[in-house]
Order: C-alpha cells, then structure tokens, then sequence
C-alpha cells in the first residue's frame, strides 16, 4: 500500500469548507472526485485540518493511501485538468506509509487580510475584510505580542468547538501593511475553530480604537473576559504546515 501526500491550493468560496458537510459541495469532495477518476476506485483523502466554508488554502497538506501507484504527474497535471479553477493540486509526492498530516504536522501558518480602503475593491473582494476606517498598526502589534507563547485559548474559540485541549502555542504574530491592505499573519501549534478569526477580530477592535491592546491579555488570563468578534471567514487563508 502506498501513501501519497498532496498539498492543494484553493479558493473556499464556492465551498462548505474543507471537509464533506451534507448540506453543500466540500473542497474535499471535489478532490476524491478526481482522485477516483484518476485511481479508477474510490480513495479518502485525509488532511492536515478543516477550513471552514469561505476559508481559503495556499497549501493545505492532505494525504490518500492506494495499493496501485501512478506517476506523481498524474496527480499534479492530470488530476488539475479535472479539478474546477478554483482547485489545484500543487504538488504531490510518496511519503511514508505511517504519514498522517494531521498528527504530524508541527505547526501551521494564516494570514488574515484587511482592506482598509474608502471604496470596496472588486479583484480582493473574496480574499480580505473591507474596512472603510484606518487601522493602527502600533496598538495592534502591542494586543499581538501578549498572543505569543503558551496560553489557555479558550476565550478565542467559537461555541461548539469540540476540541479537548485549549492550551496552544503561539510562535509569531506579524502585522504589516502593503498599500491599502493589513495582513495579519499568525504562526503557531495547533488552532482550534475560528480561533484565528476571533484573534484578527479581536486586533482589528485594537486597531480601531475599540479595544486596549491589554484586553488580550485579560481574555487568555480572566475567564468571562470577552474578545472582538470573529472576523468574516473570507479574509483567512491557511499559508502554510509545518512539518
């Protein structure tokens, strides 16, 4: 049996989101329907993680495991002439047959982006959040830097997140500008649902004067302390996985 990793860059708009959801079409769908066409059998992809539906990937890693192996441009070139678009397979290689991208993942990497602009722009419309106020930089990166390290979490996760753990590491949180957009880019171990989202809400409510930078301090220490809102799903992209 060999195992075969794959890393995908899509646009989520059109999408529930990564995972197969039974009220719309997932990326992950999409991709197994090629992948069976392709592999002439029906074949799971598994990832390194979910995103959710608007949420977009530059490399999100997924693997598949197949007893019968193709060239790896099969998987590139070929799959990619059945895929939509908004689609891609980016690159695709056999790794070992114990490969689980979720497990072994050491660290992921999403960038939030922010126009700040009087007029909405039409070509950046899908990929950030349209903001007609200006944004301070400075006390935005004074709320990022209490982000860094080890903390409880679970102030900035959404309401039903099922996940066990809510300690998490923070490695780096970066927020520089390029024209009229903001991105913010958070690296870290591990994210629960939304967590990303609410961490750009919560700095854009910074930024605005809104919010002091301490507040997110006060919501990883003070239970019932109480974060920005969770920014639109359309203007986060998973950039990178580290393994």
């Amino acid at each position: 049996m060999h195992t075969v990793k794959l890393t995908i860059e899509y646009d989520g708009t059109a999408y529930v989101g990564w995972q197969h959801q039974p009220n719309g079409i997932s990326v992950q769908q999409v991709v197994e329907e090629a992948l069976a066409v392709i592999q002439s059998e029906t074949v799971r992809v598994h990832s390194s993680g979910r995103t959710d539906a608007g949420v977009h990937a530059k490399a999100m890693v997924a693997c598949f495991k197949a007893e019968k192996l193709l060239p790896m441009t099969a998987y590139t070139e070929g799959m990619n002439c059945l895929l939509p678009p908004d689609i891609a397979i980016i690159s695709a290689e056999e790794v070992h047959p114990e490969f689980d991208p979720r497990r072994h993942a050491k660290g992921k990497h999403y960038r939030y982006t922010v126009l700040c602009s009087a007029r909405r722009s039409p070509l950046t419309r899908l990929q950030s959040w349209h903001l007609k106020e200006t944004l301070d930089l400075e006390r935005m990166r004074e709320g990022a830097a209490f982000f860094i390290g080890e903390h409880d979490f679970s102030a900035f996760r959404t309401s039903g997140c099922a996940a066990k753990n809510t300690v998490k590491r923070i490695d780096s949180v970066d927020i520089s500008p390029s024209g009229d957009l903001v991105r913010i880019d958070v690296c870290g171990s591990g994210f629960m649902r939304n967590m990303v989202r609410i961490m750009a809400g919560t700095l854009v409510q910074i930024g605005l004067g809104k919010m002091p930078p301490e507040q997110v301090g006060r919501c990883l220490a003070e239970p019932g302390a109480t974060p920005g809102p969770t920014a639109p799903a359309h203007g986060l992209c998973l950039m990178e996985v580290y393994y």
